[in-house]
């Protein structure tokens, strides 16, 4: 059995509630320190963990797991892509020692890991950045590796269904070199609660909020296309008619067309620099309740040159004291090596992320070192 496999398997089963006590069955003595730079750990971690969460991160995910137990073998480690929303849910019965999650906690998650945490509230620090690529399959444009320029008032009335034909004026306007055609346009949009579809039309509230007149929210708003679930689900429904347009992770775009996106008055290409360029211009959000947290209050207005303003900011979020010791051991050692350059380095090589910038890694590294763990 391939260890994808193995690691599928074990967090389908975690999923099912069967294996509740996973999260603590760890048998290590382990003590970690975090540098922001480097992953050290004076003692090697063994046992049995699991995580769930957030899809996008799934490739990063597999990557860090190899990475991990390369240095610690006797670590077995499942992650269950589920969605943020769901590995949250079950981060918060403590069937998980962390959750991957597109968003930050909402105030009253904070309070539910009460019930969860040895002592305080669970925290979330960022571990994967990428940007939200909105992706098409058009016959004659994004099969000859061509892009479809668009701003924000234009991609959130395709996704409102306001603009429902490829070659309307909108679209044609911003796009005088292409020969556009009459094709239908049908939206894909994320049928599961979803990180990365709050932070998607997050992007259209603060840009366009003219044109999008709907409430914050992990799940979709409309009625307008057709749901799949996940980002693979996103993006295997897109390759398979003409004419679809969707949002996923920018580490699973393949070859599908990819929009560049208006900002100031030049037209962005999706990449992970220009990605990394808006989170290097945007805040800490200092209202977000709750102690060791840091998140990320994303300026999608950003007029940077060469930035990319739909962004996917993705946190991992653990608590600072377990019931369970070798747990808050696992977790201090995982996010150490998760935020180090070397781990990084592995989600940037398996699935295209930016790294961390280094406005956010000292504390990112000051949060992780709060994690108690005697």
């Amino acid at each position: 059995m391939s260890k994808n496999v193995f690691v599928r398997s074990l967090a389908a089963v975690c999923g099912l509630g069967l294996l509740t006590s996973l999260a603590a069955c760890g048998d290590n003595t382990a003590t970690t320190s975090s540098s922001g730079s480097t992953a050290e750990t004076t003692t090697k971690i063994s046992g049995d963990f699991a995580g769930a969460g957030a899809s996008s991160q799934s490739a990063a995910v597999d990557a860090w797991i190899a990475g991990f137990q390369g240095s610690n073998p006797d670590a077995k480690i499942a992650y269950n892509p589920s969605g943020s929303g769901a590995g949250v849910s079950t981060f918060l019965t403590g069937a998980t020692a962390w959750a991957g999650s597109d968003k930050a906690l909402a105030d009253d998650e904070i309070e539910q890991s009460k019930e969860v945490c040895a002592s305080g509230t669970a925290f979330d620090v960022p571990v994967y950045v990428s940007p939200i690529a909105v992706v098409f399959n058009l016959k004659g444009i994004s099969d000859a590796g061509k892009h479809i320029n668009m701003d924000a008032q234009t991609i959130a009335k395709i996704f409102d269904g306001k603009i429902t034909k490829w070659n309307d004026e909108a679209i044609k306007s911003q796009n005088q070199n292409l020969d556009l055609p009459d094709t239908a346009i049908t939206v894909v949009h994320r049928s599961d609660k979803s990180g990365t579809t709050q932070n998607f039309v997050s992007y259209f509230k603060d840009v366009a909020p003219d044109a999008w007149g709907y409430d914050l929210s992990e799940n979709w708003p409309n009625e307008v296309g057709q749901g799949a679930k996940g980002t693979s689900g996103v993006i295997s429904t897109v390759k398979q008619a003409d004419g679809t347009i969707g949002y996923a992770d920018f580490s699973q775009v393949g070859t599908l067309g990819t929009v560049a996106v208006k900002v100031g008055n030049k037209y962005t290409e999706i990449s992970a620099e220009a990605g990394s360029k808006v989170v290097e211009d945007s805040e800490i959000d200092s209202s977000a309740n709750g102690d060791n947290r840091v998140v990320v209050k994303l300026n999608h207005n950003t007029e940077a040159d060469g930035a990319y303003p739909i962004v996917l900011v993705s946190y991992d979020i653990v608590c600072p004291a377990y019931k369970d010791a070798k747990t808050a051991q696992f977790a201090k050692s995982w996010l150490t090596y998760v935020t180090s350059d070397e781990g990084q380095k592995a989600a940037q090589q398996a699935a295209g992320t930016a790294p961390l910038p280094s406005s956010l890694t000292k504390k990112i590294s000051a949060s992780i070192e709060a994690i108690e763990t005697k």
